[in-house]
């Protein structure tokens, strides 16, 4: 076996990890959380599906390799929990030092591609990057709707939060954000959602 397989198959192993990082929204038709690897499949299917509503026209190729690496260093950093201000302070330093270590397990090319798509999605500038963020937000936000508030109402989280936070959404989708808010809304009027 070439060290170069070698090392794609030792990256391999080593990501599956990934399906043992637990987040903190329930899955939508249970009673377990969701882990990361179905949170990524699920991104990587929201955008095969709703590409046509992105602000603007996008490699939805590069929007996939986004989704399914964007995650990939909470295997080393954790699930920093959306609402978690203290969590978000060094974030990205225990998301970087992970990212090189994870993706420097690869052959030195295929490295570079999945570190480069990792810190493009971090920055959120170029439209493939926004719209996978867009709905690295959306996500969660629909499973709590559909989870009747769980997450929201095991840790507080009010209506201003959830609207605070999600508002970035409008940056690579309008049509997603508009339904982001719809959401919250009903969310409140059905008393799942806390108005602050």
């Amino acid at each position: 076996m070439s060290e170069s397989l070698q090392d794609q198959i030792h990256f391999l192993i080593e990501i599956d990890k990934l399906k043992t990082i637990e987040r903190k929204t329930r899955i939508m038709h249970g009673e377990r959380l969701e882990n990361d690897a179905e949170h990524s499949w699920h991104l990587a299917m929201m955008a095969l599906v709703l590409q046509s509503h992105a602000n603007k026209d996008v490699d939805i190729l590069k929007v996939i390799k986004m989704l399914l690496v964007h995650d990939l260093v909470e295997i080393d950093a954790g699930d920093t929990f959306a609402y978690n201000t203290v969590g978000h302070t060094d974030k990205y330093d225990r998301e970087l030092k992970a990212a090189h270590r994870l993706f420097g397990i690869l052959p030195k090319e295929q490295a570079e591609e999945l570190f480069q798509l990792w810190l493009e999605f971090e920055a959120k500038q170029t439209p493939e990057a926004q719209f996978a963020s867009s709905l690295d937000r959306l996500q969660p936000l629909i499973h709590n709707h559909q989870n009747e508030g769980d997450t929201w109402q095991k840790y507080n989280i009010t209506s201003d939060q959830v609207l605070n936070r999600n508002r970035e959404i409008a940056n690579g989708s309008e049509t997603l954000w508009e339904y982001a808010q719809q959401l919250i809304q009903k969310s409140v009027d059905q008393g799942i959602l806390t108005k602050s």
